[in-house]
């Protein structure tokens, strides 16, 4: 263990002592992720290429014999407390920790009663997934403390069953699936239809996957996330309508790039580029992993920002902030390519860089998102890493 994650970990050990006035049973870690390219395609049942990173959520956990939750974070200084019976959502950070509580019963388990002090470094509204690190560790305290051995693919899927259908946020398994089954200097090619997850050699030591964060946060469950859901099922029965998906077809993954041209005449014009993304995504994802595995990261970084163009024009998820930080890394030397990673509309951008050269882009993005919007963005350089597991205490 790290000598730092070592000794947050001693201080959330003194924190749940002094919460919970005993010492805790099981100590637990999710990552948060930083999604490659892929974006916007889970919930339509298409390609992602995530990886973990070494930013995680950490929970300390002892188990309850009253089926009741008793859960405190340390970055939000807030508690909350609930039975496991009539699970019903309150409209607080919580209802992660009730949602995967929820998707473990709806996987036909008993979740226990447990108290859970949870510390993160994955930063809130950064687009890197702290709701799935929450919603992973959360799962995995709660299936400890009730004596279940379960395979992290469930603890994933329950995660999202929780995080998806519990709290409402409609999202895809993109998330808990990177923040679950990560690999060190890996990323994951996932198949959101039949959930097949391939890794990914990214090239240790070969390339920096650096992070600026807009200082702008957003939440998931906000309007624009989930029209932007509703705008692809509107797209798809559209394309039903016109013949050119079949009545059975589940998403936006039934339609190829050679329909194009017939969806645009026939989709309402805001669907069709929202369908359009999402097919040509599909494919940049599998050419972003044949760059990978090719080491081509002059092509990696191209794609980087052909997808950058379509989640701005045909997607309508980026804002002024994620384009010039995206600007601004793709003109620095050493540089091959950026776009905004997560759901947009505020967040962070990922830039792929040259290891020599990750400092002085840094400089020019910071320098130039500062003589522009007066304020200097927070940079920080992530790897890859392995997903969710048990920590000794």
């Amino acid at each position: 263990m790290p000598p730092e994650q070592e000794s947050e970990l001693e201080r959330s050990r003194d924190a749940f002592v002094a919460h919970f006035g005993r010492l805790p049973e099981f100590a637990l870690r999710a990552p948060g992720r930083v999604n490659l390219i892929g974006e916007h395609t889970d919930y339509n049942d298409g390609l992602a290429l995530p990886c973990a990173i070494d930013r995680d959520t950490c929970v300390l956990a002892a188990p309850r014999d009253d089926r009741r939750v008793r859960a405190v974070s340390l970055q939000q200084d807030l508690a909350v407390e609930f039975g496991l019976a009539g699970l019903a959502r309150a409209g607080d950070w919580g209802d992660y920790v009730r949602g995967a509580a929820a998707g473990l019963a709806w996987q036909g388990h008993t979740p226990a009663g447990a108290d859970l002090l949870i510390s993160s470094r994955v930063p809130l509204g950064s687009g890197l997934s702290s709701s799935a690190a929450l919603s992973v560790a959360a799962t995995l305290a709660l299936s400890c403390a009730a004596g279940l051995e379960l395979p992290l693919r469930s603890i994933a899927e329950a995660a999202h069953a929780g995080e998806s259908r519990f709290v409402g946020v409609g999202c895809g398994i993109l998330d808990p699936f990177a923040s679950a089954l990560g690999r060190r200097d890996h990323a994951l090619r996932i198949d959101c239809r039949d959930r097949s997850v391939e890794t990914v050699p990214l090239g240790a030591g070969r390339v920096v996957l650096l992070l600026a964060h807009s200082g702008v946060t957003r939440t998931l469950a906000g309007g624009a996330y989930r029209e932007r859901v509703a705008e692809c099922a509107a797209a798809l029965a559209e394309a039903k309508a016109a013949g050119l998906a079949a009545p059975h077809a589940h998403s936006l993954r039934e339609l190829t790039a050679e329909q194009l041209p017939a969806l645009e005449r026939a989709l309402d014009p805001a669907c069709f580029r929202r369908a359009r993304h999402v097919i040509r995504e599909n494919q940049r994802v599998d050419d972003f992993r044949a760059a990978a595995l090719a080491g081509d990261l002059a092509a990696a970084g191209a794609l980087l920002r052909e997808g950058m163009v379509s989640l701005r024009e045909n997607y309508e998820v980026s804002i002024a902030e994620l384009d010039l930080l995206c600007a601004l890394g793709d003109t620095a030397a050493g540089c091959y390519g950026s776009r905004l990673t997560g759901a947009g509309f505020g967040g962070c951008t990922l830039h792929l860089v040259e290891p020599g050269a990750a400092d002085e882009v840094a400089r020019q993005i910071r320098a130039g998102f500062a003589r522009s919007f007066g304020r200097e963005p927070v940079l920080f350089c992530v790897r890859p890493a392995d997903g969710a597991s048990v920590i000794a205490l």
